[in-house]
């Protein structure tokens, strides 16, 4: 559901697993959110853009596909 943001995951080698280590979540969870199951929390949100695309927007990060 978040094809950009999957693909700065990529492009800044971060997996599903080592991602929701660095969140504090379970795998099951990101993945559920990665797919639009649950939502991220702000808080989730603002951590993953550090951690993956800190110069990108929020809007363009996670823009819904």
């Amino acid at each position: 559901m978040f094809r950009v943001l999957r693909g700065e995951m990529v492009k800044a080698d971060l997996t599903i697993v080592r991602l929701a280590e660095e969140l504090g979540i379970s795998e099951k969870s990101l993945r559920n959110k990665l797919n639009g199951i649950t939502e991220f929390s702000w808080n989730e949100v603002l951590k993953i853009r550090k951690i993956v695309a800190p110069a990108m927007s929020l809007e363009e990060l996670f823009k819904a596909a």
